[in-house]
């Protein structure tokens, strides 16, 4: 058992040497054919760099060839500009030599005749001298023999021309007028009937008084109360006149102050309504009244500004604008006017180009002070002014306050329009009534004025005293001095009367021609 199993192990051991060795052959046989494959290989791959290379310096060449070309091209066209620079440069050398030529002789020229004028000068230096002296001469020759001063004769000699003058100076104004109007007279009917057509407002004319009506005469008695004690703190508190007549179931309240009026007339029509007459229920009626009309200022200013499409206008001016309405001028209503001024010069602003709305807001504003003067001392012009300036309103609004009375010029567009729709608003038929004594004064004074010229033999007022019409005596004045003399009665009409709106003044020159057939 033993001798087989040590059998066995030395035949294993046998085996197994041989079988490495036979593989130790094996991988050097498969050695040397892998050295052989890679030799190969290697040769092939010498061959293919070779052929490479050798490309590659073919194509070296070729651009170094194609490169030798262009560099070659490309310094005979350098060569071939830089010469034709030359040439031009040269040409132009010779010209700058040319006109140099032509400066210097110029020059030499202007020397000559500096030099020439120098002696002109000094020549008619002396002459003038001279001549001065010979006038001198003259002059004493001539005051000797006419018997008047060197002054005297100047201011002579100075009408005469004047007289000469004036009416070549009348024609040329009477030309240049004509030729303004004909171009400026479409344009400026254009924006009239545009502003006119796009709005026209509603006006009722307001009085110093106004009415309660009451349903009977007993609540007369009861209004005046024992010993006048109610009608004596209704006049106290509300600031208006209460007076008490014979007519008939009526109550009549007289103030100046319109906001005063309405206020009074609601507390009245209340303490009627409600029975209780008596001081204390007096104060109570007022205190509550006041309040509903100071926030109806409020809206009423809200509404007015919304339906301007204006935004960002301080409390203050709004409540302002509210209080317009119980403000008249000339009988015609204050907000009911800047309403009207507002939409005017909103039109006219954007018909030449302006901001129409900074124009709204001017012309709703340009009144704002008459808010303010039943309150305050001082024009409304101020007031306003002042007021918008608190508030940091734009400069056009208060240029457009100060121009629309003349204090400033317009300085824009916008303060132009205002002017234009104030005079607009104001000026047109039933906007203002004014009382009977002044208005007879106004129009005794244009008369007068228009009268007191040379050579006018009669002048009458017309229209309400909006347009004077002048006579004048076609033997004494011709068609160029009538214009002169509308503009001088116009001038001294702006500076001597005052008025609203604007007066026109029509010269009219009559020549009538009689004969009789027999």
């Amino acid at each position: 058992m033993i001798v087989e199993s040590t059998v066995v192990g030395i035949s294993a051991i046998v085996g197994a040497g041989i079988g490495f060795f036979v593989a130790k052959k094996m991988d050097a046989a498969n050695y040397e054919v892998h050295v052989e494959q890679a030799k190969a290989k290697a040769k092939a791959i010498e061959h293919e760099a070779e052929l490479v290379l050798k490309n590659s310096n073919i194509k070296v060449k070729e651009a170094e060839l194609a490169a030798r070309e262009q560099y070659e091209d490309k310094v005979i066209s350098c060569k071939k500009e830089h010469s034709e620079k030359m040439l031009e440069l040269e040409k132009k050398e010779e010209h700058y030599k040319e006109e140099l030529k032509k400066i210097n002789k110029e020059k030499s020229e202007l020397g000559n005749i500096q030099k020439e004028a120098k002696e002109l000068y000094a020549e008619g230096t002396k002459l003038k001298e001279e001549y001065t002296i010979k006038v001198q001469e003259a002059l004493n020759v001539l005051e000797k023999s006419a018997g008047l001063t060197q002054l005297e004769a100047k201011e002579l000699v100075l009408k005469k021309v004047e007289e000469q003058s004036r009416s070549e100076i009348a024609h040329i104004v009477r030309k240049y007028e004509e030729e303004a109007k004909q171009d400026v007279r479409r344009r400026v009917n254009y924006i009239l009937a545009q502003a006119t057509s796009r709005f026209a407002g509603d006006f009722a004319a307001e009085r110093l008084i106004n009415v309660v009506n009451i349903k009977n005469d007993e609540l007369k008695g009861r209004i005046i109360g024992k010993e006048g004690r109610n009608i004596k703190a209704l006049e106290m508190l509300l600031g208006v006149d209460i007076i008490i007549d014979d007519t008939p179931n009526a109550i009549i309240l007289s103030s100046f102050n319109l906001y005063r009026r309405a206020v009074a007339t609601k507390v009245i029509e209340l303490l009627v309504e409600d029975g209780r007459i008596q001081p204390a229920r007096i104060e109570a009626i007022y205190e509550k009244v006041k309040e509903e009309f100071d926030k109806g200022l409020i809206e009423e200013g809200q509404n007015i500004l919304m339906d301007l499409g204006l935004t960002k206008v301080h409390p203050e001016i709004v409540k302002l604008i509210g209080r317009l309405k119980f403000r008249a001028s000339y009988g015609q209503n204050a907000l009911g006017h800047s309403l009207e001024v507002a939409h005017l010069a909103g039109i006219i602003a954007a018909e030449c180009g302006g901001d129409e709305m900074l124009a709204r807001r001017a012309g709703i504003l340009h009144d704002i002070g008459k808010a303010l003067t039943h309150d305050f001392p001082g024009s409304h012009v101020d007031l306003g002014a002042d007021i918008c300036k608190r508030y940091k309103e734009k400069d056009a609004v208060i240029n457009a306050i100060y121009a629309h009375h003349g204090h400033e010029e317009p300085t824009s567009v916008e303060s132009a329009a205002v002017c234009a729709a104030d005079t607009l608003s104001a000026a047109r038929p039933g906007a203002r009534r004014e009382v009977l004594e002044a208005f007879l004064k106004r129009v005794k004074s244009i008369e007068e004025i228009a009268t007191d010229k040379d050579g006018i033999k009669q002048a009458y007022a017309i229209n309400a005293g909006r347009e004077v019409r002048v006579i004048a005596n076609a033997k004494l004045v011709n068609d160029d001095e009538a214009v002169l003399l509308a503009k001088e009665i116009a001038k001294e009409i702006e500076e001597k009367v005052q008025y609203p709106g604007e007066i026109k003044v029509n010269v009219i020159r009559e020549v009538r021609s009689i004969d009789f057939a027999r």
